[in-house]
């Protein structure tokens, strides 16, 4: 019922001064609902994979673009002129996360890290992060075929599933982390692992819980909140759903992938937390909205319906498409450098001040794309990424 007030809230782009309040203590709540599930995270690296702790934060961290994405699909079942919100949010989500947020990470690590020698430096990844970076392919490839055929039904949410399924597969061959790096952690992640016996995962497990609680129940009052102050600035429904709402949605996950990033030697966790909300966002939250506006509508009409795209939503799929395809191409190097940084953050910036350049921004991302593509051909850049996730998975059969 929350979520359908958000979306109310959205359509109606106005709110209260009660509403706008309630920031004054949602905010604090949030903020310290990051910080549990990362320190939970951090603890968890040391009994798992590194991967599978930012996996299981991931889900975490995106409760609250779960919540609002299955009631704009549920309302949009019912009816169908509400569907390009529920693509609008899913589009705008995945491309906040890749224009603004993996920019933002580079700049906090460079500023932070600013006092070394070299100057701008990359953000270099570990061998065992090629298995999320290659983990982005299979459903981006997989979406490729959904955007030709001009629908997404419940077999494309079963397909894409099952290749997150296979991406957890992968990550559970991973060992943990060395436990030498224990002390990087920060002091409620070391207190958690350090506990005797079974009081150690119980602590880890009540990190997880007790943040994702308090996110669970502080994401939609500090949602309705955000929209009501967007609203009394007379924000458009659209810009609301497609920019406004995911940004407040991914917060969380924000939050903690800039306190990684401001710690410098941990940034490559912090871009790879945001990497595990990327590949949950295209095989998790994706399919989602065809199963419940399938059932929304067969509630409401008596039989099923796949989802179908119009013009306009085809182009959002596809900006979307091109701008994660030129993420997994930079990341394939396992670096990332600024002027790539700069790159994602000025295509993305210029779609969201010009929106009627989205061709043009479509064009800029496809350029992009064919010459990465031409410097790994002619080896001129090496995808080490390829061969890292082939090493880091068939590592654990020996």
């Amino acid at each position: 019922m929350r979520a359908l007030k958000l979306l109310r809230l959205i359509e109606g782009a106005g709110a209260s001064a009660g509403s706008a309040l309630s920031a004054l203590w949602t905010f604090p709540s949030i903020l310290l609902s990051a910080f549990l599930v990362a320190w939970g995270a951090e603890a968890a690296q040391f009994l798992m994979s590194q991967g599978l702790a930012l996996a299981i934060l991931a889900w975490l961290q995106t409760l609250p673009e779960f919540a609002v994405e299955s009631v704009i699909a549920w309302e949009a079942g019912k009816d169908p002129q509400r569907a390009h919100l529920a693509i609008a949010n899913l589009t705008g989500a995945i491309r906040l996360l890749l224009g603004l947020a993996w920019p933002m990470i580079y700049a906090v690590y460079a500023w932070y890290g600013r006092h070394r020698n070299e100057r701008l430096p990359a953000i270099r990844l570990a061998t065992e992060h090629g298995t999320e970076v290659v983990g982005l392919i299979p459903g981006l490839l997989y979406f490729v075929v959904i955007l030709v055929k001009g629908t997404i039904s419940w077999v494309d949410a079963v397909v894409l599933l099952a290749l997150y399924a296979l991406y957890l597969a992968a990550l559970l061959r991973h060992p943990p982390q060395s436990v030498e790096h224990v002390e990087d952690a920060p002091a409620v992640a070391q207190w958690a692992y350090r506990q005797p016996g079974w009081r150690r995962p119980a602590a880890i497990i009540g990190l997880f819980l007790v943040g994702g609680a308090l996110l669970f129940f502080t994401a939609h009052p500090f949602l309705e909140s955000m929209l009501a102050v967007a609203g009394m600035l007379g924000v458009s429904q659209f810009v609301l759903v497609q920019w406004v709402a995911p940004f407040l949605s991914e917060f969380p996950e924000k939050l903690s992938a800039f306190a990684w990033a401001r710690r410098v030697s941990h940034a490559p966790m912090a871009l790879m937390n945001l990497v595990s909300s990327n590949i949950n966002q295209w095989t998790v939250l994706a399919p989602m909205i065809p199963l419940v506006y399938g059932y929304s509508h067969w509630k409401a009409t008596g039989s099923w319906s796949a989802f179908h795209f119009d013009g306009e939503q085809q182009l959002e799929i596809l900006i979307t498409l091109l701008q994660s395809g030129v993420a997994v191409l930079v990341l394939l190097s396992l670096e990332f450098q600024w002027f790539e940084a700069a790159g994602i953050f000025v295509l993305w910036l210029v779609q969201f001040i010009v929106p009627h350049w989205r061709i043009e921004v479509a064009w800029g991302y496809g350029a992009w794309i064919a010459l990465l593509v031409a410097l790994y051909v002619t080896g001129r850049r090496r995808p080490v990424a390829l061969r890292a996730a082939w090493q880091s998975v068939s590592r654990s059969d020996g």
